[in-house]
Parts: structure tokens; sequence; C-alpha cells
């Protein structure tokens, strides 16, 4: 295993899409979302074993977050667990990951990652990662595109030349990327053939994203990273506080995306989800014969199709006559939402 690569393991989000599981205590991404023994974090931990020593690897996360963290990856050393005092969104938080570890090796490759993201072909990820790491070791920005299997309009793509010789793990450079589009120009993008989904994976080394930072964003990068002799030290904290006390709210995508040029996509290998939204877990839960997704073995549906149910072990449920709905319980909170309105959740939550 290189000791050059460090993963950073982005898990300061509240998954406020996945309520009622997910709350600002117990957020998404400490969830066994998908009912197989492992929550979201930690199946992404185990994912990036395979290209980083468990030295190396750092997770991101909201102070409020750290002994959950450390709960439930014992794994890891206490400080590996690299706190944010409140949010300010993917920039800051990458702009700290990349001086404190820039600070330990100054060689560093930088795998940043999600922590809510569902991939379960492990060794087709390490092979695209190892192709983006090549990139890296270049001096470029790397990302990860995924194929796009429908026209989405919940997501941002990236454009690159097209080219009927690319094939999976093929590492290109980046024509633009594209926001997330109205539902005619995503269809005009998957029909294209040369538009991926934008995953928001990573790779770069440490040097080159704080390049990025001092010539993009340099009351960021001042902040962070002109003085590296505070971290790794008793001062890391209370400089990192003060860091994030004081800068710009600003996710890395308008921060370093928009503006760099030295950017390159590796065209995925795996099979990939963002798992954003209650739908978006459909698909990678098992069906029964009227096309219901069920986690709850104390849980009974009749005349109901197309549902997606999740209720605890134990708690005995009969639903009938429901045709195209989300069905949550979690402690003393329930959901019934119908799937075409889950865009509104949100707008709910609001209200409450």
């Amino acid at each position: 295993m290189n000791k050059n690569n460090y993963s950073v393991i982005m898990a300061g989000g509240i998954g406020s899409r996945f309520w009622p599981m997910s709350t600002p205590e117990n957020p998404k991404q400490f969830l066994d979302v998908l009912g197989i023994g492992k929550t979201l974090i930690q199946m992404t931990f185990e994912r990036l074993l395979s290209v980083s020593p468990v030295e190396n690897i750092y997770i991101l996360t909201n102070m409020d977050y750290k002994e959950l963290v450390l709960e439930q990856l014992p794994l890891l050393k206490p400080e590996q667990v690299l706190t944010e005092p409140e949010r300010k969104n993917t920039a800051p938080c990458i702009a700290y990951a990349a001086a404190k570890i820039h600070s330990l090796n100054e060689n560093a490759n930088l795998i940043v990652a999600p922590a809510d993201h569902l991939i379960m072909q492990t060794d087709k990820f390490a092979s695209t990662v190892f192709s983006a790491i090549e990139s890296s070791n270049a001096g470029r920005i790397a990302t990860i595109g995924i194929s796009p299997t429908r026209p989405d309009t919940g997501y941002g793509y990236i454009e690159f030349e097209a080219s009927s010789e690319l094939k999976a793990n093929d590492c290109v450079e980046v024509q633009q990327f594209r926001e997330k589009p109205d539902l005619e120009t995503a269809k005009q993008f998957v029909a294209a053939g040369n538009f991926y989904w934008n995953s928001g994976i990573f790779i770069w080394k440490s040097a080159t994203i704080l390049d990025a930072l001092s010539q993009f964003q340099p009351a960021l990068f001042d902040l962070f990273a002109k003085e590296l002799s505070a971290y790794n030290t008793p001062k890391e904290q209370a400089f990192v506080n003060h860091a994030f006390a004081t800068c710009e709210d600003i996710s890395v995508d308008f921060a370093i995306m928009e503006h760099a040029k030295n950017i390159d996509v590796v065209l995925a290998s795996f099979d990939w989800s963002d798992l954003g939204t209650w739908g978006s877990l459909d698909t990678h839960l098992s069906k029964d014969a009227n096309n219901n997704s069920i986690v709850g073995n104390t849980t009974h549906l009749f005349n109901s199709k197309n549902c997606i149910v999740n209720i605890p072990n134990g708690n005995e449920a009969i639903i009938d006559g429901l045709n195209g709905y989300i069905v949550v319980q979690s402690d003393n909170r329930l959901m019934i939402l119908k799937k075409e309105n889950e865009q509104e959740l949100k707008q709910f939550l609001k209200k409450l």
C-alpha cells in the first residue's frame, strides 16, 4: 500500500432528506439505511482501505459527531478525526485537511470522498482511483465521473471530448462542468454520450490543491495554509476554530473547480449512488412481487405496490392500499410521503 495515499472522508452533513431516520443528532452517514448491519460511513471507510493505509484515513466532520465517528470506526485514532466548529461548506474543510496532511507529507495524494455514497464494487472502485492517482501525480486535479443511467436533473454533469475509443478507467481532460440541468437538457447530455455525472469524489496532491487555493482563493489559503506550524500540535484546534469563524462559506466547486484548467475526469468502472434521498435507495433494496422495498421483519403490506417502507424490526405494522409511497418510522417520528413529492420534504420540515 502506497504510504503517500491519504483518504479524506467528508462526514459533516445533517442528511435532512433522510428524515425521519436522519436527524441533526444522528445524521444519515451514521445510519444503517440499507438494513445490512453497516452504516454508510463504515462502508465508505472499508472501501477506502483498498487505496489507503488505515493510518492515512482521516474523517472531516462537525465537532458534535467526533465521538460518534470514533464509536463507529474503532480502528481510527482520535487525531484522525478532524472537526469543524461550524459548517462552512466543502472548500474550508478541504483546505483544512489538505494543509494538515501536507504538513505531515509533502508528497501526499488525497482521495476526497463523501461518507454517504453507495459503491458496492470495491475492486472496481480501487482501479478507478488508481487511474486518478496517475493524473494526480502529474500535477492534475482529478474527479471521478459516473456514466449516467438516466437523464437525471439532480446531478451536475462533466463534459469531455467525445471518442468512441474511451473505456472505463480512462482519464480525459474536462472541457467544462455543467450545473444541474432541466429534463430536456439532461436528455441531450445522456444522448450525446460525453457527459458524465459529477460524483463529487476528488483526487489530487496536497501541493496541487493548496496551489489552487493560493491562486483562486487567497483569503482561504491564508487562513488555513499560509502558516502550517500550528498543525499536529496542541495549538491546532484553536487555529482551525479561528479559521472557520473567519472564512467564507463556499463549496469546492465554486472555489476551485470552476476556475482551474488542469482538471481530468476518470470514467468510473463501478456502479454508484449518492443516496441523496429515500428514492435513491430504491434500486439497491430487494423488492417483493409488487415492487415494494421493505426494511423491517415485522412489516406486512397488503394491496400495496411501488412503495419504500422502513419500519424498525419488532414494530408490528400493517399497510394497506398504498401505491408509490415512502413510509418510514424512527423513534417517535413517522413519515408517509408520496414518492413524487419527495423533493418537497425540506419544505415540509421547515413547517414543523
